[in-house]
């Protein structure tokens, strides 16, 4: 579970991040980036009805996503807000596929 200091939860700082943010994607993932001036990151996860109508589905692939960030968050350097939406191809990957694209986005946003 991600420590509630770590959960972007309100509309206005999700907006800024879509607003202002830098972004790197990937074949089932987008990842969007807002240095912050805050002492820790903060995430934000987006799982639309285009990847599935089901919830179940919807909240596996949240679960999943969380759980990766949630593995690497003791090597996050910079404090930024980040938000990961999720895109339709998402429900074929295995969390090991997941965990390798978090990480690689990451590195490109200059987090790790």
């Amino acid at each position: 579970m991600l420590p509630k200091i770590h959960r972007l939860t309100k509309k206005k700082d999700f907006d800024q991040v879509f607003k202002r943010g830098e972004s790197v994607k990937n074949d089932f993932l987008l990842c969007k980036m807002l240095k912050n001036q805050l002492p820790e990151s903060r995430f934000g996860f987006v799982v639309s009805k285009k990847v599935s109508m089901k919830a179940t589905i919807r909240n596996k692939a949240k679960r999943r996503l969380r759980d990766a960030v949630f593995s690497v968050l003791k090597e996050i350097k910079k404090p930024a807000d980040v938000i990961i939406i999720a895109l339709p191809s998402i429900t074929k990957k295995e969390f090991s596929d997941i965990q390798e694209v978090i990480i690689i986005m990451f590195k490109k946003l200059k987090l790790i």
